[in-house]
């Protein structure tokens, strides 16, 4: 063991709040600062225990009574390349795809502000003023980038702000031209980073939580094989083991207001 893992680390608990995802419900997270040195190192081991980043700390939710909140993370090695994700690569071949340091751009936080409007226009997210979206990315102590998927013209029509991390990717967030839904820009964010996972040889993808109930983490399905983490001690699982309901060949927050909510 060494010395970063005998290492104390406190952990608060946020007040109970209105669940986003399920109605009637409500959330509470578990969170931890990612300070100091052994930031990384930290976030690794908190990763693999289910936590999140957003911005400088790590979260996972403590909810009284409800465990729909399951992340989850693709197998790169046994990846399962499907004839409709095929396509969906083909369709985004013109892409030219750049990794950008975790600096905020008026452009960016347009095609931000256009797509919270469309896609999540009764979410927080949608007043984030521009100095929020710098906090969201830009407040990190880890080694993240921008990927940005840029036309041939040069319009940028996705952004996804990455950490990587000791066995993977962690995709914090993502989010693109809403008007350009032929595309399934979504659905190619996940498959460039498994991958570019591939090719550098890490072991996972990190997609945040899944939740059953929840219509907008369906396209989460679509990446096998796909695990999930129920309980901590009984580690990741392939998730139609821990999960109710049909998993395979679906089609597809934090605890200040200015974070994403990546789940």
């Amino acid at each position: 063991m060494t010395a970063a893992d005998r290492t104390i680390h406190r952990f608060f608990a946020t007040p109970k709040a209105p669940c986003p995802y399920l109605p009637e419900r409500t959330e509470r997270k578990l969170f931890t600062p990612l300070v100091g040195g052994e930031a990384s190192h930290l976030h690794d081991l908190l990763s693999a225990s289910g936590f999140r980043r957003s911005q400088s700390i790590v979260y996972k939710p403590a909810c009284e009574g409800c465990r729909s909140c399951i992340p989850v993370r693709v197998r790169t090695g046994d990846f399962i390349e499907t004839r409709s994700l095929r396509r969906i690569e083909r369709r985004n071949n013109d892409l030219v795809v750049t990794e950008q340091p975790p600096l905020a751009t008026p452009e960016q936080f347009l095609l931000f502000r256009d797509y919270q409007r469309y896609r999540h226009a009764l979410s927080g997210m949608a007043d984030m003023d521009f100095g929020d979206y710098q906090d969201m990315v830009e407040d990190t102590t880890v080694e993240t980038a921008l990927i940005e998927f840029r036309d041939k013209g040069g319009t940028l029509r996705a952004a996804c702000l990455t950490d990587r991390m000791a066995d993977g990717f962690s995709l914090c967030y993502s989010f693109f031209d809403p008007e350009a839904a032929y595309r399934s820009l979504g659905t190619q964010i996940v498959l460039w980073h498994i991958r570019k996972a591939q090719r550098i040889g890490l072991p996972y993808v990190y997609l945040g939580y899944w939740i059953a109930e929840s219509p907008k983490m369906s396209y989460k399905t679509r990446f096998q094989p796909l695990e999930g983490l129920l309980l901590a001690l009984q580690g990741w699982r392939d998730l139609s083991e821990i999960a109710p309901g049909p998993i395979s060949g679906c089609a597809t927050g934090a605890a200040t207001r200015s974070a994403a909510r990546p789940r």
